[in-house]
């Protein structure tokens, strides 16, 4: 596992400056310009196809052990070629700036083919006892859980290194849970560790002040693939929702907020996003990444020892700080007016 771990993160980090230079030469660059960016040169957008490549030959190098467990050919298959459908769609929207409705197609055929690959989600574990046998509604279960964290993630990549490293966290974490002797499902954590090496060896030239950015398809494929992994190490749709649920939270606010405003919350774009805030407050790009990287580690690696109620109770402490949150900022807003 070491040594598939290096050679990912190696190989995205190789990837990473091959695609600065392809995207400096086809002019697929991020611009500043509106007041919600924060960087202030051209700035290349194809990471994220660094970071799928890494992680594709990384998998088909390793994959006699990913091929070892409960798991078969067809349904990595259905995983990669969402995969492939978010990268390709990413780059004609970083180049020719498609229309939301042309953009949403990637995700679903993303969805599409992660269930005809065959995932499914048969049951989750009910925090009373026992499961919640699901099976019967699985392609729909997948569906908003994937396209709820494929928004989330895209909607989070704001600032320098923040989606990338918290996927990244989450990634291992995931590694570490299927690694556990309850769990254990080493062809998963293999799979969860590659990924994360592979966010690592981008975000070595993510971080703040980033040389390249993800793109819009590297924001949705960081979502896409935790979101996948969440799904295929059990049903562990708790853990997942613990690494990400301040960004989650923070999305559904943003719906709810924009919606009250009479906005159409994905078309509207502004700087009230958590992250925004906290940048804005003075504590700068690089500590508010670092808070996030926090809260992410902290509940996530809470979530490997805490059981189906305890997860319940640490997913309502997450709730209670984010309502904190929001009550502290939209009074500081309404004194600033």
């Amino acid at each position: 596992m070491i040594i598939y771990f290096f050679i990912s993160f190696l190989l995205s980090a190789l990837l990473t400056v091959l695609m600065m230079r392809a995207a400096f030469r086809l002019g697929i660059l991020d611009r500043p310009g509106p007041a919600r960016k924060v960087h202030k040169a051209d700035t290349p957008l194809l990471g994220g196809a660094a970071i799928f490549l890494a992680f594709a030959i990384t998998s088909f190098l390793a994959r006699q052990q990913l091929l070892a467990g409960r798991l078969e050919i067809h349904h990595w298959m259905g995983v990669f070629a969402g995969g492939l459908f978010l990268i390709v769609g990413g780059i004609l929207d970083d180049k020719y700036d498609l229309k939301p409705s042309r953009q949403f197609i990637f995700p679903v055929l993303a969805v599409a083919s992660v269930i005809i690959g065959g995932v499914q989600i048969e049951k989750i574990t009910n925090p009373f006892g026992g499961f919640i046998y699901l099976k019967a509604f699985s392609g729909v279960l997948i569906a908003l859980w994937l396209l709820g964290m494929m928004y989330t993630t895209k909607l989070l990549d704001g600032l320098d290194g923040l989606v990338s490293g918290v996927t990244a966290i989450g990634s291992f974490i995931i590694f570490l849970f299927t690694l556990t002797t309850r769990y254990y499902q080493p062809d998963i954590a293999l799979a969860a560790l590659i990924f994360s090496a592979a966010c690592l060896g981008f975000l070595v030239f993510n971080w703040h002040p980033a040389k390249i950015f993800l793109g819009e398809g590297g924001s949705l494929l960081l979502g896409f693939v935790l979101g996948v992994l969440a799904i295929i190490s059990g049903g562990k749709i708790a853990i997942a929702l613990l690494i990400m649920g301040i960004p989650i939270l923070d999305v559904v606010w943003t719906i709810l907020r924009r919606l009250a405003a009479g906005k159409n919350p994905f078309k509207f774009a502004d700087r009230k996003h958590l992250h925004f805030r906290l940048f804005d407050s003075g504590l700068g790009a690089r500590k508010t990444v670092l808070v996030f990287y926090l809260f992410s580690a902290v509940f996530g690696l809470a979530g490997l020892f805490l059981q189906s109620q305890g997860k319940l109770l640490a997913l309502g402490a997450l709730i209670l700080i984010m309502l904190v949150i929001v009550i502290i900022f939209s009074r500081i807003e309404r004194e600033g007016n």
